[in-house]
């Protein structure tokens, strides 16, 4: 059984998991069969272990704050001929522990290890926390 490895990518001009959710909702933000998808420039090279229970997990305003579920990798070719690789997720968007990330481009390979945890049932529709406590619970070792 090959290993299991996530993404990461921050969701740039989005306030909010709602906000997300909202985006995804688009047509534009949809494949053709209706799932949210988000198109990128470079195909991972790590395609099999993404597919292997993969997620996507979304930085928002400077902290990881939810993920999706990576469903397949698509390719997009655009009007300028380039490929490009179409990111397929599963619609649910699935609440984790706010986690601090710094700004940076395109998107990077997260181990399970490295990866926040869920937030516990019922926790799902709670505010993440402001980023000034997050950063300062983070560097006190609460976080």
């Amino acid at each position: 059984m090959s290993k299991t490895v996530n993404l990461i990518k921050l969701s740039v001009g989005t306030e909010s998991v709602e906000g997300l959710a909202e985006w995804h909702a688009s047509k534009r933000a949809q494949t053709p069969d209706g799932l949210p998808r988000h198109v990128t420039r470079m195909w991972p090279k790590r395609e099999a272990e993404i597919l292997n229970g993969g997620s996507i997990y979304w930085v928002i305003k400077g902290s990881i704050q939810c993920r999706q579920v990576i469903k397949r990798l698509d390719e997009v070719i655009g009007s300028d001929a380039i490929r490009r690789c179409a990111i397929v997720l599963e619609p649910e968007l699935i609440r984790t522990q706010s986690s601090l990330k710094r700004p940076f481009q395109g998107w990077r390979y997260l181990t399970p290890q490295d990866a926040p945890m869920d937030l516990p049932e019922g926790r799902e529709a709670e505010e993440a926390l402001p980023v000034e406590l997050n950063q300062a619970l983070a560097e006190i070792g609460v976080l």
